[in-house]
């Protein structure tokens, strides 16, 4: 069903379509780096493509090839029952030094076309080193800042010991934001449940915005308000 995607890519696109392929029914095309953006926006936009669902952009590590790196973009589109994966390949910019049209190692943010692309453009950064130009806060994800390399790279080794660094100080350093309070997203072992649990009557179910801080102290009911 997605070979018609992939004639009207080619269709619309001619030899700007390095490849196509659509082996064990994973239809794919591959694009160069500056042609990237506008096929994706076409393959969401084309009433014939109707991409209009985001489901994954990640990155594949090829150490002894040039260009290094594939970039592939995965799409679906509800109503036509179809998905493509689009592929471009990029050289390591830390061999390279920089960006260059000879030798492109950044592709353009799909991010401004599909929302969801910002955090899986980042975990790509984070863990490939590929970075996305136009991305609008393209910082490690799942490593912290300090973090030197990027894990997923074959040629990171497994012994690798990372650089600790100094527990950060200060008011919100989480910077959380409502409706989370202060002990919520931490590890499991640094959560004390016992006091916080004996804070609620076994009958206390469903939200409670009132909950008590991880002290345990009990939230403070409304008058009249109780168990039945």
């Amino acid at each position: 069903m997605s070979k018609v995607v992939l004639e009207r890519l080619k269709s619309k696109f001619g030899e700007r379509i390095l490849e196509t392929s659509s082996a064990h029914g994973d239809d794919c095309a591959v694009v160069a780096p500056k042609d990237w953006h506008e096929v994706a926006a076409f393959l969401r936009d084309d009433s014939a493509c109707d991409m209009a669902m985001f489901i994954d952009v990640t990155a594949v590590d090829y150490p002894k090839r040039e260009p290094r790196f594939d970039v592939i973009l995965m799409l679906y589109s509800p109503n036509k029952k179809q998905r493509v994966r689009l592929k471009t390949r990029v050289f390591d910019e830390y061999e390279e030094g920089s960006h260059s049209p000879a030798k492109p190692t950044r592709v353009q943010t799909v991010s401004d076309l599909w929302l969801a692309a910002n955090w899986f453009e980042r975990e790509v950064w984070d863990m490939f080193g590929v970075r996305f130009e136009g991305h609008p806060d393209l910082r490690r994800i799942l490593m912290y800042e300090e973090f030197e390399g990027h894990a997923l790279r074959k040629d990171y080794s497994a012994d690798k010991t990372q650089p600790l660094v100094p527990y950060r100080q200060g008011e919100d350093v989480l910077g959380k934001l409502p409706p989370f309070r202060a002990d919520e997203g931490m590890p499991w072992g640094r959560k004390d449940w016992l006091p916080r649990d004996a804070a609620w009557d076994d009958v206390d179910t469903g939200d409670k915005p009132d909950a008590p801080p991880p002290d345990g102290t009990a939230p403070t009911k409304a008058p009249g308000a109780g168990s039945p």
